[in-house]
């Protein structure tokens, strides 16, 4: 079990139940491999870049304790869960499942523990620098030396780890170095062109204690220039302040409401659902969007949240009588300010609350929110609002 909280961000439509709307994967010739790497070759494997463990993905959520248990484990030979991979390229792998216990080996290694209240902060280093620099490493504004903690044992004593660090082991150091771990390497196989079923892939195989969300999934299978945008962007001074939340959120709901306006704005006239493999179907899109496409969508969004942030009541993005925020309200907004070429000065308070307390705005944000004529029917009303046709 992992120690992670949530962190609070509520979604009015978050799209997460359609989770279970997955695709077939029989239809896939796939592999599952199994193999026994020891704990150096992991290491190196992680230095290299050869195995991912992005930063955009989630936070490192385990405590120094959980950790220490991890290590201990190792060194005495005790069997420790198995790692799944998937083999997206030749020496390139992403983690199923085994972030927590990869990263655990990695900053004992490194004799550095990340501090619980920079670790959002550490995920944003982690996605620019597609590492942690070393001078981030050595500040302890960031980490604290990684001694093991580890309770008494049952007569009251100390474990003989207790307090060591990846330096002084001594003579078990080389028993933790060659420690084998067994991962599964996953690997499709055929189709060659078609990376739909890994998707799936991770939501099955996921099987830690806390699992993927679809945001982090997408963030592993569809890394490109354009995710890479989303993650700063996510960190907009303007972007928290609309959706009331101080710290990105741990399963990258913050990350998804933005993917899901760059979407819906792009491509809603087209949408089918379900919602799922729409942001997947685009997320896949955008990998090979252009450079001068990324920044243009960049621009032009970080206007429209300067124009919100700015002049608008933030209170009408929470719907009546909770704290959710409604996202239904903002990528339609958003949508209809990309298509339809309005002057931003239209935006304002009163004619988003004219939309919010549409009757058919308020009845497509009821039920089947996802399917397609309720979309599109959020977007015609929103339309008639703002354009008044």
């Amino acid at each position: 079990m992992s120690d992670e909280q949530p962190n609070g961000l509520l979604v009015e439509g978050d799209g997460e139940q359609e989770l279970a709307d997955g695709g077939a994967i029989d239809e896939y010739d796939l592999t599952a491999s199994p193999n026994d790497f020891n704990v150096m070759t992991i290491n190196s494997f992680i230095e290299s870049g050869s195995i991912q463990i992005p930063g955009f993905q989630r936070n490192y959520v385990w405590d120094i304790k959980k950790a220490s248990k991890l290590i201990e484990s190792l060194i005495l030979g005790l069997p420790v869960p198995q790692l799944f991979l998937y083999e997206a390229a030749r020496n390139k792998f992403l983690v199923i499942d085994g972030q927590q216990r990869m990263m655990s080996i990695y900053y004992f290694i490194k004799k550095r523990f990340p501090r619980k209240e920079k670790r959002s902060e550490l995920r944003k280093i982690f996605a620019e620098n597609e590492r942690i620099p070393e001078k981030i490493l050595e500040d302890d504004a960031y980490f604290q030396p990684f001694k093991l903690s580890l309770p008494n044992r049952s007569d009251d004593t100390k474990s003989i780890f207790h307090g060591m660090n990846y330096a002084t082991l001594g003579d078990y150091k080389p028993q933790f170095d060659l420690r084998p771990i067994r991962n599964i390497v996953v690997k499709q196989n055929s189709p060659k062109d078609d990376d739909s079923s890994v998707y799936e892939i991770f939501n099955r195989l996921n099987s830690g204690g806390v699992n993927l969300r679809p945001q982090e999934i997408r963030g592993c299978l569809y890394h490109s220039a354009f995710y890479e945008m989303i993650a700063q962007l996510n960190y907009s001074e303007k972007w928290r302040r609309i959706i009331r939340q101080d710290n990105p959120d741990l399963h990258m709901k913050d990350a998804e409401l933005l993917l899901r306006c760059f979407a819906m704005a792009d491509e809603y006239r087209g949408y089918k659902p379900s919602l799922a493999k729409f942001l997947n179907g685009y997320s896949k899109k955008a990998r090979n969007f252009k450079t001068a496409d990324i920044r243009r969508k960049q621009e032009k969004i970080e206007g429209f949240f300067d124009k919100i942030a700015n002049d608008v009541d933030l209170d009408v993005f929470v719907s009546d009588g909770s704290r959710r925020f409604n996202i239904f309200l903002l990528e339609s907004v958003y949508a209809v300010y990309c298509n339809e070429g309005i002057d931003l000065q239209r935006i304002e308070t009163k004619s988003l609350d004219e939309v919010i307390h549409d009757d058919d705005f308020r009845k497509a944000c009821l039920a089947g929110t996802t399917n397609t004529a309720n979309v599109i029917q959020r977007f015609d009303v929103t339309r008639l609002h703002l354009v008044g046709e």
